[in-house]
């Protein structure tokens, strides 16, 4: 196992759970019987698994057995996807408190560390599909890449199989390309071959920082999301029309992304003053960019995106939904800005600098006496733009749900589904009260944009 990987198990606690997941929900086809989820869960038991859902930690009550695998031979397929309902009335809402609850739970690590929830019982007939795995075995990204491959554009395709049956030579070992937030700390640590070039690159961005004085650095005020967490979690999520998204940021000349950020920093700005906890400073985000390849590394042989992380200004000492989305246009055109002397490597490696504070919170009293680097996580993750099924089943809603860690106690992770973006919130049950009111803020912050750039 790579020491890189191998950390998410050392560094797992009742209280700090290291798995991603997502919980997915699917409509049945029109002429779907009464044995559709019992067909369902058929499917998802009857291939043979992939090698990757078959390894468990070679030793698991033992500190040295996380430093490598063993494959299980004997995998119970029945534990490991589970059937389940939820209670009447059936609603999202009794849905979101059962997904809260496996989230917070560890997975067994006598046994591979992933699991499948197959639910019934909604009352508008859908099924929702809840998954996890460690993180140590698959970043949040490469599952939700692994997920899409198992599903089919075709609605009368009859030979989807389930993403742990998949074999694939990519299918998440090695790294990842994608924008997962955990996976730069990561990723950044392998980047040596250039971190030599940030010295004189650093001495640029200071200078840089010095000349314009107005880019946000990796120090924020610290608010009731950045303290110790526990280890029970709530989980929210919702999707919003991209059009709506859309329209706005053409409107105010920014990019969905700002718009999104801007919806964020609304919510939180809303949800705090409820909590009578809104810092007099502007609150700040970590949020992976995707930035294009150059050539003149290794590395860019690959065609894809190079990964980097930003911290921008979310503006939420601001009163007026348009003022913020103006400033945080600004702080991430500034933010990118920085990095356009970089390479890919060193992009990657300055990345990994600016979320080292991550990797520090274990360390007694750094999180209650040092200010955050950042208040809360936003990651957008591109993901299928065409709808698709599973067999026959639409899928209806993709929802990513991470990790969230002492000093970051709120995650959001959106993607994108078709014409929409589902967003996923996980958060600390003790520091995030009443997590599933920042949902009604969210489309409350949407609607005021609108209103200002409509």
């Amino acid at each position: 196992m790579p020491p890189t990987d191998s950390m998410f198990l050392l560094a797992e606690s009742r209280e700090h759970p290291m798995h991603v997941g997502g919980l997915q929900l699917f409509s049945p086809p029109p002429d779907a019987g009464p044995e559709f989820v019992r067909d369902m869960l058929d499917a998802f038991t009857a291939h043979e698994t992939s090698p990757l859902f078959r390894q468990r930690p070679a030793e698991p009550v033992a500190s040295r057995g996380s430093t490598w695998w063993k494959v299980d031979p004997t995998l119970d397929l029945d534990y490991h996807v589970r059937h389940s309902a939820v209670p009447h009335p059936g609603r999202i809402r009794e849905l979101l408190q059962l997904t809260s609850r496996w989230h917070g739970a560890l997975l067994d690590r006598h046994r591979p560390l992933w699991e499948a929830h197959v639910v019934e019982g909604l009352a508008d007939g859908r099924i929702a599909v809840y998954t996890k795995i460690h993180h140590s075995m698959l970043d949040g990204v490469s599952g939700l890449r692994l997920m899409q491959r198992s599903l089919s554009p075709d609605p009368d395709a009859r030979d989807c199989v389930p993403p742990w049956a998949i074999r694939s030579r990519d299918a998440g070992r090695g790294p990842s390309r994608g924008i997962d937030p955990i996976g730069l700390l990561r990723a950044g640590a392998g980047a040596v071959s250039e971190i030599a070039g940030l010295l004189p690159a650093s001495l640029r961005i200071a200078g840089q920082i010095i000349r314009d004085g107005d880019v946000t650095l990796p120090i924020a005020p610290k608010t009731m999301l950045n303290g110790s967490v526990g280890g029970a979690r709530r989980f929210a999520a919702q999707s919003w029309e991209i059009e709506r998204i859309q329209q706005v940021a053409k409107s105010s000349a920014t990019t969905l992304n700002d718009v999104v950020l801007a919806m964020v920093s609304g919510a939180l700005r809303t949800y705090l003053l409820e909590q009578h906890a809104l810092p007099d400073e502007p609150m700040t985000a970590m949020v992976p960019v995707s930035l294009a390849l150059r050539a003149g590394s290794a590395a860019d042989a690959e065609p894809g995106n190079a990964t980097g992380a930003i911290v921008v200004n979310l503006a939420t000492d601001h009163e007026h939904g348009a003022t913020r989305l103006e400033e945080i246009a600004y702080s991430s055109r500034q933010a990118k800005k920085i990095m356009g002397d970089l390479t890919p490597t060193q992009i990657l490696a300055f990345s990994a600098l600016q979320v080292l504070p991550l990797a520090l919170t274990p360390a007694p009293g750094f999180v209650r006496y040092t200010r955050p680097p950042f208040n809360v996580i936003i990651s957008n993750v591109p993901g299928p733009t065409e709808q698709l099924y599973f067999n026959g089943a639409r899928l209806d809603g993709m929802y990513p749900a991470s990790i969230v860690l002492d000093g970051q106690a709120l995650n959001i992770t959106l993607t994108s589904r078709d014409r929409h973006l589902d967003f996923g919130l996980v958060g600390c049950r003790k520091s995030v009260p009443h997590l599933q009111r920042l949902l009604t803020h969210l489309e409350s912050s949407l609607a005021e944009l609108e209103e200002s750039w409509g």
